[in-house]
C-alpha cells in the first residue's frame, strides 16, 4: 500500500525536474571588445546571483577565445535577460596605476534568430555599454545577428600606441647589437673573458668546441652572433618603421 502511493509522487517529481532540467541550455561563451579599455567579464548564474558561471579577460579592440558555460532559455521569452559584472581599467596614470572600473549589469537577450539558442557573445561596444549576442555565428559571417558586423578595428591612435612601443622594442636590440660589437671590436680580449665566463655559468654547452676565451674561434663566434642579430633586428626595425599608421 505504502510502495503504491510513493511511487506515483517519485515519478512526477522525476518528471518536474526533467521538465525543469529541459527548459535551459548550456551554451559556450565568448567576449569581443569594441573599445581601447581592456575589460574583463564575468556572467552571473541566473539561479545564484553571486556564482560566477564563466568569463574571461579581453584586451583592447580584441576578442578571446571560447569558455564555458552560460545558461540560456532553450525558448526565448520576451524579457529574458542575464545578469554580467564587468571591470575596465583606463589610461594609466602618471604615477603608473591603472584607474579600475566595477560594474554591474542586467542585459536583456536578444530574440533568437533561428529560434533556438547559440553560443552567447559578450560585446563591449565601441561607447561602453555591454551587450549579448545569441548566435552560432561570429561578428564576421554573413549570418551574424549583432547590429555591429565584423571583428573590432583599433583606432588610429591606439595602433600609433602599439607601433612606439614595438619600435622602441626593436631600437633597443639594434642598439644593443651596435654595442657589443662596437666593445668587441675596442677590447676584444677583455670582452671575450666576461662573456665566456658567464656562459660557463649559464649555457655551458655554448662552449664546446672552443678552446677558451682566446680563441680566434670563439672570438669569431661572437662577431658572428652580433652581426647577425643586429641585421635581424635593423630588419625588423625597418618593418616596423614602414608599418607606421
Amino acid at each position: 500500500m505504502t510502495r503504491s502511493f510513493w511511487l506515483p509522487v517519485l515519478l512526477l517529481g522525476a518528471s518536474l525536474l526533467s521538465a525543469c532540467g529541459e527548459s535551459t541550455v548550456s551554451v559556450s561563451l565568448h567576449g569581443v571588445n569594441y573599445t581601447v579599455e581592456p575589460f574583463t567579464y564575468m556572467v552571473m548564474n541566473p539561479a545564484k546571483p553571486d556564482q560566477i558561471v564563466g568569463g574571461e579577460h579581453i584586451d583592447s579592440f580584441s576578442a578571446g577565445g571560447t569558455t564555458c558555460c552560460a545558461t540560456l532559455p532553450r525558448k526565448w521569452r520576451p524579457g529574458t535577460k542575464l545578469h554580467i559584472r564587468t571591470i575596465h581599467w583606463l589610461k594609466q596614470l602618471p604615477d603608473g596605476s591603472l584607474p579600475e572600473i566595477k560594474q554591474a549589469h542586467v542585459v536583456e537577450v536578444p530574440k533568437y534568430v533561428d529560434g533556438k539558442p547559440g553560443e552567447l557573445w559578450v560585446l563591449r561596444n565601441a561607447d561602453g555599454s555591454i551587450g549579448v549576442v545569441s548566435s552560432d555565428f561570429q561578428p564576421d559571417h554573413a549570418q551574424w545577428p549583432g547590429k555591429v558586423k565584423g571583428w573590432p578595428v583599433p583606432s588610429i591612435e591606439y595602433q600609433r600606441e602599439k607601433w612606439e612601443v614595438y619600435r622602441k622594442h626593436e631600437e633597443i636590440f639594434v642598439r644593443l647589437y651596435v654595442s657589443l660589437l662596437d666593445d668587441l671590436g675596442v677590447n676584444p680580449q677583455k670582452h671575450a673573458e666576461f662573456f665566456w665566463a658567464e656562459s660557463k655559468k649559464s649555457a655551458p654547452s655554448d662552449l664546446e668546441g672552443f678552446e677558451g676565451p682566446h680563441d680566434q674561434k670563439y672570438l669569431d663566434s661572437l662577431r658572428k652572433e652580433y652581426d647577425e642579430g643586429l641585421e635581424n633586428s635593423l630588419r625588423s626595425w625597418k618593418t616596423i618603421m614602414d608599418q607606421k599608421a
